[in-house]
């Protein structure tokens, strides 16, 4: 239960952080567009159509499961949970310029996450079950960018897109016992988030925060495995902080 009121905590205010970070964005943009500011690196960078660069991450990442019918049928599992588990990493950023304040972004990355799914048992072997699924994703996010007008060689952006995700590691997994919940390899997830775009005299420094919600159903369903049969389904969801180098 605890696990629960943590993971909602994080997700309330996580909330709140994108809609203060929002609110700061709307009065940047007033500000900045009253007064120009000393954008001397921003104007050396702005005449390039597009750029290139890395980007370094760490994330959380965690299931959001959906019990299924068999939950209410079963004598042994009481409660689900899922467990964040920690993870970085490690992509290219390609950064098309789509007029003054909109851009196009791909950034191909590999992801180390980790997720845990804890089953609270009951009877004489009470005690708490975890399912751990360690990934290797290789991703692909497809983003559109809206950028505040710049001042004193920064600005405020907010991303919004999609990404398709790999798991390279599905097949190792599927190789060991069947005790274990399998997870597809494939997934789509809505992504959303916000940042700062710094300019230095050979390159920019962003870092960034967002949120990435899968949208499909990852549980492999399986009929003899008691901690399968309990879930309906289960999404992904993941929560990333990046660094991004770009010039």
């Amino acid at each position: 239960m605890h696990t629960t009121n943590t993971r909602n905590l994080f997700y309330l205010h996580g909330g709140k952080v994108v809609f203060l970070f929002l609110a700061f964005f709307l009065c940047h943009s007033a500000t900045a567009q009253r007064s120009g500011g000393n954008n001397y690196n921003y104007f050396d960078f702005q005449q390039k159509p597009y750029y290139f660069g890395i980007t370094l991450g760490y994330n959380t990442s965690s299931f959001k499961p959906f019990r299924s019918s068999g939950f209410l049928e079963s004598d042994s599992i009481r409660s689900i949970e899922s467990v964040r588990g920690p993870g970085f990493n490690l992509g290219i950023v390609t950064n098309l310029k789509m007029g003054e304040d909109f851009d196009f972004r791909f950034l191909p990355t590999l992801s180390f996450a980790e997720r845990n799914i804890q089953y609270n048992k009951v009877g004489r072997l009470a005690n708490f079950s975890q399912r751990k699924v360690e990934s290797v994703l290789v991703e692909m996010p497809f983003q559109i960018r809206y950028k505040s007008k710049p001042y004193n060689d920064f600005r405020l952006f907010v991303i919004a897109g999609v990404k398709y995700s790999f798991d390279v590691a599905s097949d190792s997994r599927s190789r060991q016992a069947e005790s274990l919940v399998k997870i597809a390899p494939n997934d789509f997830s809505l992504e959303y988030g916000a940042g700062i775009q710094f300019f230095f005299p050979f390159f920019i420094f962003s870092p960034e925060f967002k949120v990435s919600h899968g949208l499909g159903n990852t549980l492999i369903y399986n009929n003899n495995l008691e901690e399968s049969t309990v879930l309906e389904k289960l999404l992904s969801r993941t929560f990333t902080i990046s660094l991004h180098f770009e010039g």
